[in-house]
């Protein structure tokens, strides 16, 4: 069973006291006390499109949950195997092989460590300052491109957007269209 939650464009007030919870065709929304949520109101889907008028020219709150929660069921970013993308080395348009980039382990020879593990010897306790103010909470996500030409081979990076849910070669989402119950 797949659990959403949604937030609707509306004010700021709203978005810090209320939290919506979407989950088989119920809309529930919890409203935040100190620490937990209580439920404070819950009606079926189409009981939210019944309630306005609509205004010509803007757009409708049905639009703005259903595109919420196309992009919250949306939101993991599904990237193929292979692409077909400009090669330096061939100087054409070569299939690459794409994987994600992971970070190597940090030499103990840089001159940054030597220079610090120098700095940390002896008397004196922590010398240098360490990070605790962390605020973000996805890194940006960087591919690996590999040409598969056997006399070539080279490989180049390619960064793209921030995520918090990334997949190489998934498979492909159909379009499954909500149905609008108005």
């Amino acid at each position: 069973m797949k659990e959403t939650f949604l937030v609707l464009k509306c004010d700021n007030f709203f978005i810090r006291m209320f939290k919506i919870f979407y989950l088989q065709g119920t809309i529930y929304i919890l409203h935040k006390s100190l620490n937990s949520f209580h439920l404070f109101q819950m009606f079926p889907w189409s009981a939210v499109f019944s309630l306005e008028p609509k205004v010509p020219g803007q757009r409708s709150t049905e639009e703005l949950v259903t595109n919420t929660l196309m992009l919250e069921l949306g939101a993991m970013v599904n990237v193929p195997k292979t692409r077909r993308t400009y090669c330096k080395k061939c100087k054409k348009h070569q299939p690459h092989k794409v994987t994600q980039y992971k970070k190597g382990k940090d030499s103990l020879y840089a001159q940054g460590k030597r220079r610090y593990d120098r700095k940390q010897s002896g008397y004196g306790g922590q010398t240098k300052p360490i990070f605790r103010k962390k605020a973000k909470t996805t890194k940006k996500i960087v591919l690996r491109l590999e040409c598969v030409e056997p006399n070539c081979r080279s490989k180049r990076m390619l960064a793209i957007k921030r995520c918090k849910h990334f997949e190489l070669g998934g498979d492909k989402k159909r379009k499954v269209g909500l149905r609008c119950l108005c």
